[in-house]
């Protein structure tokens, strides 16, 4: 079942194009960050209840994908944390493929694993990680 509602773009520039660009092309393909490929989480808003999208840095680790909360290292939580937090349903895309998934964060051990997968697909996460004193948030997507 496809999340459905009205969508509002986000505020940011670089965000909303590459949504649009995803969705004129039908595939996350077409975009990038930092050159590696992308996912986009199709979400509900925490507060508005409005869908969401966001692309995220696409990394694949035994069968399902990571999410991880950044922000490249700003004190706080991107925005999207948030809706995930608060509604954990989302629709994820990978390439033309559009699919039910479940968003759960990690803790210890589970975490440390994930993270470490994540630093090595994007090593830029562990700078990010030294310039912030809030742990960095790691999710993990399911297919439902």
């Amino acid at each position: 079942m496809t999340i459905t509602g009205e969508y509002v773009p986000s505020p940011s520039g670089w965000v909303r194009k590459q949504v649009e660009t995803i969705e004129a092309t039908g595939t996350t393909d077409s975009v990038h960050i930092q050159n590696r490929p992308v996912v986009l989480l199709t979400m509900r808003g925490a507060r508005s209840g409005s869908i969401r999208k966001v692309p995220l840095m696409r990394v694949e680790h035994e069968g399902a994908f990571a999410a991880v909360a950044s922000q490249g290292g700003a004190p706080q939580h991107p925005q999207w944390y948030h809706n995930l937090k608060a509604n954990p349903e989302i629709d994820l895309q990978v390439g033309t493929e559009t699919f039910r998934a479940r968003a759960r964060e990690l803790s210890g051990e589970e975490r440390e694993r994930w993270w470490a997968v994540c630093v090595d697909r994007f090593p830029s996460y562990a700078d990010y990680q030294t310039k912030t004193d809030r742990l960095i948030p790691v999710f993990v997507l399911e297919r439902v």
